[in-house]
């Protein structure tokens, strides 16, 4: 047992390390972290498919749906590290109850908003939570476990990250087409609050404590220009549709930039006074590691927009429902998993090849659907499907282990930090895709960027086939831009940070 050490202010002593628990009463914990985060990934997809229906439903307009996507992985984003920081201070279980709390609340009022800005504001919100929630669940793990018994644990953690992957888009469909109680695509957002309030029962009663026994002060500055630089740099191009281009556009992106360099002058200062910023820029000096952030953004900066468009282009374009709009999409999630396995058996050997094997498989994906629907019809489910099955086996290829490979190249004593930054990066790097990607397939839906005119099949046809060129360069470079990547991946890093002195 290490003895209680106190914070540099010498303020307070931190507790004693916990014993691991054990038994059932550790798999309890971890069925309560496993419901949890499945929560939040089915949130991270769930909408994409109700995304029609809630812009009937609510009057909304194709940049306010954008929003109501991006708010929530931009919110997220930028709540993982400092959530991950707050249970490092205050106790992993203490902070997960509490994201817990506010991931419930936060869904209920999704639930209830009645415009479409409340409804952002409120997505935005829950992104938040999750953002304090999430990052929790590897050091609850690590506190529930002996080492010996944590590698099936990451790895049940694993299969439901794939779990999540097939549910979202199928549980989506079937709530909005079940419409319960007549709430419509509400209950997406209210399916959250009774799982919320078993897993806090349960979780009170088995969940051990953890944290760390460095106290070294919140970066909140450092978070909030991070923030909201990238929120500056988003919110003209997603009201492209609405404001156009205009001089407070240009205005608004280059005080993005301003807002983004001055983060990292003062990232840089706390650095050299030697606190612990959010993002410590001596990390892009690492070769590998800044190549693995420009790879990472081209990754997932065409997963999140490829599906809000395919599922518009689903159910606006060739009439069907939230339902069999769901069943398409199956396929991609039952690739991902039969590859995923694979990916992560082999990462120690070829990380590297996988990656661009993934890469390039999906790019392989986006032209196969390309070709389907070229002729402006409807292609029909076997066609469709067989574009987004051969997408989702270069999905589980590579995303599983993109993480890892990029931290082989990252001094053991930085990965926590670099895992917490990649995390935050992926998740920016959505919502980019998402603003961008998003507002050019909308604008090629009506031509003018109006909708005044309602366009037809063919309209959403060729909006997203423009995406699906864009996607096929993004993977190919992608793929270009791993070859620089270690060969191998490293032993699995917790992306919510990992202290040597953290007491588990």
């Amino acid at each position: 047992m290490t003895a209680p050490q106190t914070s540099r202010e010498g303020t307070r002593a931190l507790d004693a390390p916990p014993t691991p628990v054990s038994g059932a009463r550790a798999n309890m914990a971890l069925l309560v972290v496993l419901f949890s985060s499945f929560m939040d990934l089915l949130d991270a997809t769930i909408v994409t498919v109700a995304a029609p229906a809630i812009a009937r439903d609510m009057g909304a307009g194709d940049a306010q749906i954008q929003w109501t996507i991006a708010a929530y992985a931009l919110a997220l984003g930028a709540g993982l590290i400092t959530g991950g920081r707050l249970g490092d201070q205050f106790g992993r279980k203490r902070l997960f109850m509490t994201g817990l709390v506010g991931f419930m609340v936060t869904s209920a009022l999704c639930a209830l908003a009645v415009t479409p800005g409340m409804l952002i504001g409120t997505r935005a919100a829950q992104g938040l939570t999750a953002g304090i929630m999430v990052p929790q669940v590897f050091g609850v793990i690590r506190a529930s476990f002996a080492p010996a018994e944590r590698a099936k644990a990451f790895g049940a953690y694993g299969a439901v990250q794939g779990l999540a992957s097939v549910a979202g888009p199928l549980l989506g469909g079937l709530l909005v087409e079940a419409d319960l109680f007549d709430l419509g695509w509400r209950t997406i957002f209210w399916i959250n609050v009774p799982i919320s309030i078993l897993a806090l029962v349960v979780g009170a009663r088995v969940m051990p404590e953890s944290r760390s026994a460095s106290t070294a002060r919140l970066d909140l500055v450092g978070a909030l220009l991070a923030a909201s630089g990238i929120l500056l740099l988003l919110l003209p191009i997603i009201q492209t549709e609405t404001w156009g281009w205009t001089a407070s556009g240009y205005a608004l992106l280059a005080a993005g930039i301003i807002l983004l360099t001055i983060f990292l002058a003062y990232e840089r200062g706390l650095a050299g006074r030697g606190g612990e910023p959010v993002f410590d820029p001596a990390l892009l000096r690492i070769r590998a590691f800044a190549i693995g952030l420009s790879a990472s953004v081209l990754f997932f900066g065409g997963i999140g927009s490829f599906f809000l468009t395919l599922s518009v282009y689903l159910q606006l374009g060739t009439g069907r429902t939230a339902w069999e709009t769901g069943l398409v999409i199956l396929p991609y999630a039952l690739g991902s998993i039969i590859t995923s396995g694979l990916g992560v058996a082999l990462a120690a050997k070829a990380g590297r090849a996988l990656l661009i094997t993934g890469s390039l498989t999906i790019a392989a994906s986006q032209l196969v659907l390309l070709a389907v629907i070229r002729d402006g019809g409807d292609p029909g489910f076997r066609l469709l499907a067989l574009g987004l099955f051969i997408g989702g086996l270069g999905l589980g290829l590579a995303a599983p282990v993109l993480v890892n490979v990029v931290l082989a190249g990252v001094p053991g004593r930085n990965a926590g930090a670099a895992g917490g930054v990649l995390s935050t990066v992926n998740q920016i790097g959505g919502s980019i895709g998402i603003a961008v990607l998003g507002t050019l397939f909308f604008a090629a839906v009506t031509g003018t960027g109006s909708t005044t005119d309602a366009p037809g099949r063919a309209d959403y046809g060729h909006a997203l086939g423009i995406v699906l060129v864009v996607t096929t360069v993004l993977y190919l470079v992608a793929g270009l831009v791993m070859l620089a990547l270690p060969k191998a991946a490293a032993e699995h890093v917790d992306p919510a940070r990992q202290d040597p002195n953290e007491t588990t």
